[in-house]
């Protein structure tokens, strides 16, 4: 349980789409209302930003025209608290191999055009579009809920997964640190954890990480979507570049951590054909395990998505489209357990082909011994009252 944050007024303007200068550096290209909203907004264009209007005003209205292309604000970045009430996240999902987890943060500033947590920002009245990766909310007292969760008697371990949402790593933790102390909170626990992340800033927690990795409670996994650095720009646009994630991988396995690698998601004719590139530079790197995902649709991502290939990639926009309803049965998404993460049909099985192959003549071990939940010591409560032993 938690409270919901108040929320200010959108700067965004109440029309779905965004000027291309406004939104430079995002990911959406829209900013429609959520699934809940009683109302949608729709975008139309009446001729008055490009100067085909009514030339009425004289002169006048080119002068204005072209004051409002050089005066248009960049959207910005902005946080709010959220205080949680409870900050471990329970799931019995059969599919997914965790039953307990972590977000630090809600929305992502990475502004991935695919990431399967957009919807979930329409739970907050907000837009899954641009609302979410510019209108963030941070858990300053995360660690502090972990610490007496943790502590409670009934509590019985099992590793703790981070970043199954919303990045942990992403640009606002840098000066919110939120992640970094809650690594403190499992480290001081022996709490084993589950990290994936796109961002090389995980490299700030390597001392933290380290320590962990020592008696078998962490393993991390950076997701490298593309080596191609475009395409990352403009998919994924403040996440850490591919070299870059490589870098992380490389860093993180020479000071004994446990890494992988995940190609996620996968998309039909627009990234698939990368799948061995990828798996072979993250094990020059050093990571030794792996995973995938395929490219997932669910609620107003589907609209986002094909937006944004509208815009990116359209000589190969029906063809990726065509793929996705060709593995989910006629339809973008598949809701049903053990298919919505992998998809069916003769190109969804080409791909797990091709991932196994890659796998196995690359090296890459596979399940691995589980992290270790006997060393787990239940954190001591800040308490004036003296401990009995």
């Amino acid at each position: 349980m938690r409270t919901r944050p108040e929320i200010t007024e959108s700067p965004l303007e109440e029309t779905a789409f965004v000027r291309a200068e406004k939104r430079r550096g995002r990911g959406a290209r829209s900013n429609a209302s959520g699934r809940h909203e009683a109302y949608a907004r729709v975008s139309f264009d009446d001729g008055w930003h490009d100067g085909t209007a009514s030339q009425g005003a004289g002169g006048a209205q080119a002068e204005h025209h072209e004051a409002d292309e050089n005066d248009i604000p960049r959207l910005r970045t902005t946080v709010t608290d959220e205080h949680a009430k409870t900050i471990i996240t329970r799931n019995i999902s059969p599919d997914i191999p965790f039953d307990r987890s972590i977000n630090p943060y809600r929305g992502c500033e990475h502004g991935c055009i695919y990431c399967y947590a957009r919807p979930s920002h329409a739970n907050m009245g907000l837009s899954p579009g641009l609302d979410f990766e510019t209108r963030l909310f941070a858990k300053p007292n995360a660690a502090d809920l972990l610490r007496k969760e943790l502590a409670r008697p009934r509590y019985r371990c099992r590793p703790i997964a981070i970043g199954t949402n919303t990045d942990p790593y992403q640009p606002v933790e840098k000066d919110r640190q939120i992640m970094r102390r809650l690594l403190e909170v499992l480290d001081e626990a022996s709490h084993p954890v589950t990290i994936i992340t796109k961002s090389a800033l995980i490299g700030r927690d390597l001392d933290i990480l380290s320590s962990m990795a020592r008696r078998n409670l962490v393993k991390v996994a950076l997701s490298v979507t593309t080596l191609d650095h475009r395409l990352s720009r403009h998919m994924e646009p403040r996440a850490s570049t591919p070299g870059r994630r490589l870098q992380a991988i490389s860093a993180l396995a020479k000071a004994g951590i446990r890494t992988g690698v995940m190609v996620a998601p996968v998309i039909p004719s627009l990234n698939d054909h990368e799948i061995e590139g990828i798996l072979a530079k993250a094990y020059e790197a050093g990571a030794r395990e792996a995973g995938w995902v395929m490219l997932r649709l669910p609620l107003e991502i589907k609209d986002l998505f094909a937006e944004w290939l509208a815009e990116e990639a359209p000589d190969r926009a029906d063809r990726v489209m065509g793929l996705v309803k060709n593995m989910r049965n006629g339809r973008l998404y598949d809701t049903r357990f053990m298919h919505r993460m992998r998809g069916q049909g003769a190109y969804a099985d080409m791909i797990s082909k091709r991932f196994r192959l890659a796998v196995k003549k690359l090296g890459f071990h596979m399940g691995l011994e589980p992290l270790d939940c006997t060393r787990f010591v239940a954190p001591r409560q800040d308490s004036q009252q003296m401990s009995l032993f």
